[in-house]
């Protein structure tokens, strides 16, 4: 009897691995946004979605009851300032840009108030992403200055923005930085924090505790190189992750480029291996898919998994979208060369 049981438990198991969540079949593509500008960060924000780019632009989209009501401006003090992150905390939008002279700004939500709120400068700066944990709190990681990763920390609705000190933070190894891809970097949830590195070593790293204190942990993906690690990351929930990149040298590479967590990411294990895509700079999981349903987008189009990353299909070829956002389970934006377009998923 107790065998018999153990082999339902396993059967149950087994079952439960390559159980998929409700499968698309393709997609509808609409053309929101056609503009000279290179989009790696959007943030949907209740009735609008707010994106930021090259010479240095903000701007967003309304897709309420008034389609296609638009507004964008320039934050940038020289066409060469590119903003590659986005973030809001329910009240204001945050943009902060990129390169040896870093400026963080806050926004107003109808973009006509803004003020720069940190401001940091060196050769090392670089700054790759931003998230909010709630209206007062939030967080920003950018490549080392020392042998840390460079974090700054807000708790008082952005207003003002403290680094963390290398002293309360792992140490990174020479070569370890982070990929300014798709604002896909950090990762929250509740208090839980996730934050991922490339390059010469590529890890995750966690805090439980909204910044705090913080763990690292080892991960699978290529890495060793300049360019290869992990460019972007998802999590379900508090438990179920996944990380994707690769080499971006070698886009075609589909082996050692993604993998899952079901610890909360302490440990990792490849997935998909030499199937599906290959360089990806976003993934996302599909709302309610109990973390079955996920997309990518990157050098090899929008492709899509419904049993948790094992199989993929290709849904899209265009290789010019680097990240990606769900409005719900059906309908999702995505942003790159060029363009923002509406997906709606059919099943």
């Amino acid at each position: 009897m107790k065998n018999q049981l153990f082999l339902y438990a396993v059967f149950f198991l087994i079952l439960g691995t390559n159980v998929k969540a409700q499968t698309f079949q393709s997609i509808k593509i609409d053309t929101i946004l056609k503009d000279k500008i290179s989009i790696r960060a959007i943030h949907i924000a209740k009735d609008r979605l707010y994106y930021t780019g090259s010479l240095g632009k903000v701007g967003y989209i309304r897709f309420d009851n008034n389609p296609n009501v638009s507004k964008q401006v320039v934050i940038a003090d020289t066409p060469q300032r590119e903003c590659r992150s986005i973030a809001a905390n329910g009240t204001h939008i945050f943009a902060l840009s990129i390169g040896d002279s870093a400026r963080l700004r806050k926004i107003s939500a109808d973009l006509k108030e803004r003020k720069t709120v940190y401001k940091e400068f060196g050769k090392k700066v670089f700054y790759d992403c931003m998230q909010f944990w709630n209206e007062k709190e939030g967080i920003a990681i950018g490549d080392p200055t020392a042998d840390c990763l460079s974090i700054i920390i807000t708790r008082d609705s952005g207003n003002t923005w403290q680094k963390l000190s290398c002293e309360n933070l792992p140490k990174t190894v020479d070569g370890e930085a982070a990929f300014a891809a798709s604002n896909t970097n950090i990762v929250i949830k509740g208090n839980h924090t996730w934050v991922v590195s490339g390059g010469k070593k590529s890890r995750v790293f966690h805090s439980n505790d909204k910044g705090k204190t913080w763990e690292v942990y080892e991960t699978p993906i290529v890495q060793g190189e300049a360019m290869t690690g992990i460019f972007t990351a998802d999590f379900y929930n508090e438990n179920i992750g996944f990380i994707a990149g690769g080499n971006y040298e070698k886009p075609n590479q589909n082996f050692q480029n993604k993998a899952i967590t079901t610890d909360g990411g302490k440990t990792w294990k490849l997935i998909g291996e030499n199937t599906g895509f290959g360089y990806a700079s976003c993934v996302q999981f599909v709302p309610k898919s109990k973390g079955k349903g996920i997309v990518s987008v990157g050098a090899n189009g929008l492709h899509y998994s419904a049993d948790g990353g094992y199989t993929w299909q290709q849904l899209s070829t265009d290789p010019t979208l680097y990240t990606i956002r769900f409005l719900d389970k059906d309908t999702a934006f995505a942003a790159g060369k060029d363009k923002i377009i509406k997906i709606e998923f059919k099943k």
